[in-house]
Formats: C-alpha cells, sequence, structure tokens
C-alpha cells in the first residue's frame, strides 16, 4: 500500500518527485535519520528499497513519523502540479495504516532510528576547530587540511586525502551526490581575494568538465574579491564562520553544502554564509 501511495510520481522504486540527495535531506531535515545508514540498504539501494527495509526495521513510533512526513510532502506535490490523487481511497487508506501502528495491538518493536548525525562528534569537530586556530601558524595549515577530510568523512562525503598533479597542489576531493568536488583550504592572516579565487578556479578549468569545487578560507573573502571574482562559476566558497557556526547549531556539513550549491545555481553567488542560508524564512526548512 505504501508503495502505491509512493510510486506513481516517478514509477517503481521511486519515492514521490524525490532525486537521491533530495530524498537523503528530506530524512535528516524533517526527521534528523540517515536514511543512506547501510542498514537500510540490506535488499537494494533504489529509494524506494531504502524506504521499505527502514520500515521494516524502526520501531512503531518512527515509522509513524516518517509516514506522516511523506503524506504532507505527497500532499504538497500534489497540490504543485495540480493532478488529482492517482490512487483510490489514499487517505482512507493511509490512515487505515496509521491507526494499526498508533492502536493497542502495536508493541513498539523494532531499532532506534540511525540518527543523521552524532552530536557529540560534532562538538569534537567544533572543539578541534578552536584547537586549530591555536596553533603556530606552520602546523595551523596541515591541521587545518587534516580537519577538515575529517568533517567531510564523518559527513559521508568519502574524503580523498591531498594529491599533486603535474606543477599543482590539489587539497583534496570529496562527492557530494552524484558530483566531485575538488577543495583548496586557506589559513592565511588576511581574508583571501580574488587572485586566489581566480587561481584555483583556473585549476578546475584543467579538469574534467563535470568537476567542481570547494574553497575554504578559515578567515574568509573580500567583498571586492567575491564582486570582482563574479558569478556562474564552478565553485562555491565557505569559511571558519560558516563551518562553526554549522557545528555549533549542529547542521550536518552535508546539509550545508547542499544548501549552498543550491542556492549558488539560484543566484550565482559563490558565497552565502551558513547564517544567511539557514536563517531565511524562518529556519533552516
Amino acid at each position: 500500500m505504501i508503495e502505491d501511495l509512493v510510486e506513481f510520481a516517478r514509477g517503481r522504486g521511486y519515492v514521490l518527485d524525490f532525486s537521491d540527495s533530495s530524498f537523503s535531506q528530506f530524512f535528516v531535515a524533517e526527521l534528523d535519520i540517515d536514511i543512506d545508514d547501510p542498514t537500510y540498504a540490506e535488499h537494494g539501494g533504489s529509494k524506494g528499497k531504502r524506504l521499505r527495509c527502514f520500515l521494516q526495521k524502526v520501531d512503531d513510533a518512527t515509522a509513524i513519523r516518517a509516514l506522516r512526513a511523506l503524506w504532507e510532502h505527497r500532499g504538497e506535490y500534489l497540490a504543485r502540479t495540480g493532478q488529482p490523487d492517482p490512487v483510490v481511497n489514499a487517505e482512507g487508506r493511509y490512515l487505515t495504516l496509521l491507526a494499526r501502528l498508533t492502536g493497542e495491538g502495536s508493541n513498539g518493536v523494532g531499532e532506534a532510528p540511525r540518527p543523521a548525525f552524532d552530536l557529540r562528534l560534532l562538538a569534537e569537530l567544533r572543539d578541534e576547530l578552536v584547537a586549530v586556530a591555536s596553533l603556530q601558524p606552520h602546523e595551523r595549515g596541515y591541521a587545518f587540511e587534516a580537519f577538515l577530510k575529517r568533517s567531510f568523512d564523518m559527513a559521508g562525503l568519502t574524503a580523498r586525502e591531498p594529491f599533486r598533479n603535474t606543477g599543482e597542489q590539489i587539497d583534496g576531493s570529496f562527492l557530494l551526490g552524484e558530483e566531485t568536488y575538488l577543495f583548496e583550504a586557506k589559513w592565511h592572516a588576511l581574508s583571501t581575494g580574488v587572485a586566489d579565487l581566480h587561481v584555483f578556479h583556473g585549476k578546475l578549468e584543467q579538469k574534467a568538465a563535470w568537476a567542481r569545487g570547494l574553497f575554504v578560507s578559515y578567515n574568509g573573502f573580500t567583498a571586492e574579491g567575491l564582486t570582482a571574482f563574479g558569478s556562474g562559476k564552478r565553485l562555491i566558497c565557505m569559511d571558519g564562520r560558516d563551518i562553526y557556526d554549522a557545528l555549533d547549531r549542529q547542521i550536518p556539513l552535508k546539509a550545508v553544502l547542499e544548501r549552498k550549491v543550491r542556492r549558488a545555481a539560484e543566484t550565482g553567488r559563490p558565497h552565502i554564509s551558513v547564517r544567511e542560508l539557514f536563517d531565511q524564512n524562518g529556519g533552516s526548512r
């Protein structure tokens, strides 16, 4: 019955109109659950199979929360597309299922959901960032790169160590959705200007057309440099305040990067702060 309710939009194996990345982000934002955890892919990695496995494993209360969130998204999708509900008696069947899960026959047996992120580890990362700031300059750059790799790994972004091509150094790479991102990390006493941005973008242009970039400058970017750099580039920017705010607010790094990528596509601006991204319209949703 659940498959009937969620597969009509895109077909068998899909869940409503979700892409892989938006499906994962939905579970993070609405439920604080990591639907990409391998425990939910025992029967396959499609969104439909992960959802089925998730609902079979978790306790009834968690299943109810997930179904209510999906039902709300389903209603928004139908309203947005202007189409009638293609499933006969959809709401009645949905409410019957909820009644079964909330009724006296429900014993709540099942696993606790896999959290989207570990609050203790986020606190450790925040403290580690503060510790890096106290290091001597010659130690700080390497420690900052190591900190970033650990942050990417904890976020499930498959980070790669720094590597060197002929005549150039790349500080590392990671996967975000289906895109490969190269990243450059700088810890200078001053804010980063346009010259460094152009140098890194030049490296990207020498790579495959699908390569993207993340430029991390602990002390931020000059307003003049961002203006001169312009819009419509293949990279996004993050500064130390972004990282600290994300860790302090307990926002997963993956969610931050996805929001930056989306807003960069919408506005052409390579750097939009975490505060601006997650404070508009009443919060992070």
